[in-house]
């Protein structure tokens, strides 16, 4: 398969054992969370094998991809089973802290990133906090069946300023 990279040296413990270990006890919302992971994963492998002149570092793309949600189990969702008591805003923090406490800074750094189109303090910087932030805004843990177009996740992200929406139309332009 020329052009597609193999994942082959993981830079951390296989990140569906990670999520296993604090959602064994919530079953429905851990498979809303590996749902909406893998997709998320997905379309950001999508957009590295797209996109050689990046150069992003593959192996990393989808761990992080698969653990940039993993705050919301202390969050308070219910419409996804989240029965936590933390603001649902703060789930980037909150998993933020649980990668770092797991000894994965780097990817601590995309969960606090993700959300929106990036929270002022908190913006993607590198190409793959970028990307993983860019591809999230395709999908929702409520609606795990339907993808966003380009047009209705902009729209969605216009409802909290022109400012990551801006954002999101340059990332587009990048990875689209």
């Amino acid at each position: 398969m020329e052009g597609k990279q193999k994942v082959i040296f993981p830079t951390c413990e296989q990140p569906e054992t990670i999520i296993r270990k604090y959602y064994e006890r919530q079953p429905q919302l851990m498979e809303i969370l590996l749902k909406h992971s893998r997709q998320v994963a997905d379309r950001a492998l999508q957009i590295c094998d797209c996109h050689p002149e990046l150069n992003l570092d593959r192996n990393f793309l989808y761990e992080a991809a698969m653990l940039h949600d993993i705050g919301i189990i202390h969050t308070n969702a219910p419409l996804i089973h989240c029965m936590g008591t933390e603001r649902y805003v703060c789930h980037g923090q909150i998993g933020g802290e649980m990668l770092r406490q797991e000894g994965l800074p780097r990817h601590a750094r995309v969960a606090e990133r993700h959300t929106g189109a990036g929270l002022p303090g908190f913006l993607p910087e590198t190409p793959e906090e970028q990307v993983i932030c860019y591809a999230d805004k395709f999908y929702s843990k409520t609606h795990l069946d339907e993808e966003k177009t380009f047009e209705a996740a902009l729209r969605h992200l216009q409802k909290y300023g022109e400012e990551g929406a801006n954002r999101f139309c340059r990332w587009h332009k990048m990875f689209g």
